[in-house]
């Protein structure tokens, strides 16, 4: 489906938005067969179109009549989480082998990457029927074809016919406070589940930040790319955090299923000359505290990071 033009002088934010979701939207649709045949980075790359496709109905959520945009908001949010269940083992997996490669000797970090990897495998195969049973279903055919609608028959308010820049930069503003205000949150909770959970909001909230600066670009330009990567830079730290924090949990749940009772240890859990070696609790236990020392250095470094977000003059798209 044609995008309309948004970097010609006197685009309207409703254009502008509209261009955003309309190439999104072929996004999603493209991608359709390469997740079926589960294709590397397939279901990422899908997961991302909703994301932002979903962000942008919700920050511009005042240029559209309430009903379908918010119907469609509420659709991506429940086809996000399938893929999303795929994607987090995806991605848990591939931290937890690259981790235990990287354990000393005495942990046999081959055996220990072996047992991980065969348990990714499982996990895998157990969440894909979840994401194919969804691509086949008629709640994500009903999706697609209000994604279309929406398109072909935009249900704009009058406030969409606003110049683009002005509003843009309006857009940016909020939700850099808006990201502001989660980050102190956070800051304030300190370690614990507590203020795990709030980093975590603050990641959501830098990301929807960050895909309004890329709605913005082809009007804003190099102004929305700073605002992108500031916003990114923050998201992907506390991304890294997030990842941390879910390893750690799977570890704790790995080693506690580890049989390390009588008769459970091999002559491949000793080192070199007999000495001892790390049986898998134990090497899950090094990875586990390794995870705990990545979440704490992203904690410590989230201030240095956002102060580069939170500069005024970032918002200022001209």
């Amino acid at each position: 489906m044609p995008a309309p033009a948004t970097s010609a002088p006197g685009t309207t934010i409703g254009a502008a938005v509209l261009a955003r979701l309309a190439a999104q939207a072929e996004v999603l649709a493209a991608l359709d067969p390469a997740v079926r045949a589960d294709e590397p980075d397939a279901v990422h790359r899908m997961r991302v179109a909703c994301r932002r496709l979903r962000s942008a109905l919700q920050t511009h959520r005042r240029l559209f009549a309430e009903g379908p945009a918010r119907e469609l908001a509420t659709e991506l949010k429940w086809f996000g989480a399938v893929l999303g269940q795929a994607r987090d083992r995806e991605v848990l997996g591939e931290r937890l082998l690259a981790e235990a490669r990287a354990l000393p000797p005495a942990c046999h970090p081959e055996r220990t990457a072996g047992r991980l990897a065969a348990w990714s495998r499982r996990e895998a195969q157990r969440v894909r029927p979840e994401v194919v049973a969804a691509l086949d279903s008629p709640r994500r055919q009903a999706l697609a074809a209000g994604l279309a609608g929406l398109l072909a028959d935009p249900p704009l308010r009058g406030r969409a016919g606003r110049a683009a820049g002005p509003e843009f930069s309006r857009v940016a503003a909020r939700e850099q406070r808006r990201t502001a205000d989660r980050v102190r949150t956070a800051l304030a909770a300190g370690p614990g589940p507590g203020g795990d959970t709030a980093l975590h909001e603050a990641r959501k909230a830098a990301k929807r930040a960050r895909y309004a600066a890329e709605t913005a670009e082809p009007v804003a330009g190099r102004a929305a790319r700073r605002y992108a990567a500031r916003m990114k830079a923050v998201q992907e730290l506390l991304g890294e955090h997030q990842d941390a924090v879910v390893a750690a949990a799977a570890l704790r749940e790995l080693a506690a299923g580890t049989d390390e009772g009588p008769g459970a240890r091999t002559a491949t859990d000793s080192g070199a000359g007999g000495a001892p070696g790390c049986g898998d609790a134990f090497a899950y236990g090094v990875l586990y505290a390794r995870q705990l020392a990545a979440a704490s250095a992203a904690r410590e470094r989230l201030p240095e990071v956002w102060a580069r977000a939170a500069e005024r003059r970032l918002s200022r798209f001209g």
